[in-house]
C-alpha cells in the first residue's frame, strides 16, 4: 500500500501558476509511477499524466502539454505537478495515483490520494 496526500491547490486567476505536491510516506514510494488526474464538478475522472520510476519517462494529456509538467523527488517521496498558464476549465480536484506500470487508465492505478482543489477565476 502506498498511501498518498495531495496538497497545493488553491484559487488562482486565470494565466497564473500552482504547484500541487503528493507525498508518501511508504518506503516503496519509489517503486510506483506516479499519475495525475483531475475531476471538474459533473464530469469524470480524467487523466493529466504521469512520470515513471525514477522519472525517465513522462507522459501528458494533450490538453496539458507544454503547460504541466511532472518532476519526482525520491528522496522526498514527492511528486510534483507544476501548472502554468491555467485556464478557467483547468478547475477541478486534482489527485494523484500510484501505479505498478506506466498507464493512463486510472483503473489500473493501485492508490489514490484524497485531492485538492484548484480553481482557476476568468
Amino acid at each position: 500500500q502506498v498511501q498518498l496526500a495531495e496538497s497545493g491547490g488553491g484559487l488562482v486567476q486565470a494565466g497564473g501558476s500552482l504547484r500541487l505536491s503528493c507525498v508518501s510516506s511508504a518506503r516503496s514510494f519509489h517503486n510506483y509511477h506516479i499519475g495525475w488526474f483531475r475531476q471538474a464538478p459533473g464530469k469524470e475522472r480524467e487523466y493529466v499524466g504521469f512520470i515513471s520510476v525514477n522519472g525517465g519517462a513522462k507522459d501528458y494529456a494533450d490538453f496539458v502539454k507544454g503547460r504541466f509538467t511532472i518532476s519526482r523527488d525520491d528522496a522526498e517521496k514527492t511528486v510534483f505537478l507544476q501548472m502554468n498558464s491555467l485556464k478557467p476549465e483547468d478547475t477541478a480536484v486534482y489527485f494523484c495515483a500510484a501505479a505498478p506500470w506506466q498507464t493512463r487508465r486510472a483503473n489500473e492505478y493501485l492508490n489514490w490520494g484524497d485531492g485538492t482543489q484548484v480553481t482557476v477565476s476568468s
